[in-house]
């Protein structure tokens, strides 16, 4: 249950839990999908079976499967462990990124808003003056083009 907590709060503080449930196993993502679809199509008989009338954001969907922990399957309950996993890993390597490039973005991108990749586009249109640092860590995490 800790595992679905840590998804609720994510989930709420990206919204990233928001996005419309898959109407069958045939359109959600093919394995290597993401923490959501992961969740969706791992879940797909729980949603539907008790959350198919709650409005999606601000982790209701989420609330309303921990609400019922003690009935779901175990391919929920994995779904849940999994897609936990891979959100736990993308915070480190976030955080990662954060600590390796952080000097750099402060010099050279402070005046850039955050979102929509324009830090990352900052970062690679100086990627000769910022840090070997902030440069490996950037190739560590495929995030350089």
């Amino acid at each position: 249950m800790k595992r679905i907590v840590l998804l609720a709060w994510i989930c709420t503080a990206v919204g990233a839990c928001a996005a419309p449930q898959p109407k069958n196993a045939a359109d959600a993502a093919p394995s290597g999908q993401g923490p959501l679809e992961t969740f969706l199509q791992g879940c797909q008989t729980e949603l539907e079976a008790y959350c198919k009338d709650v409005t999606p954001g601000a982790g209701r969907i989420l609330a309303c499967i921990y609400a019922r922990g003690d009935k779901l399957s175990g391919r929920c309950e994995y779904a849940l462990y999994d897609s936990a996993v891979q959100l736990e890993r993308a915070v480190a390597a976030l955080s990662y990124a954060a600590n390796e490039c952080g000097d750099d973005l402060e010099q050279y991108c402070s005046s850039v808003e955050a979102g929509e990749g324009r830090l990352l586009a900052c970062l690679e249109d100086n990627e000769k003056k910022i840090s070997g640092r902030c440069n490996q860590a950037l190739k560590d995490l495929n995030l350089k083009k």
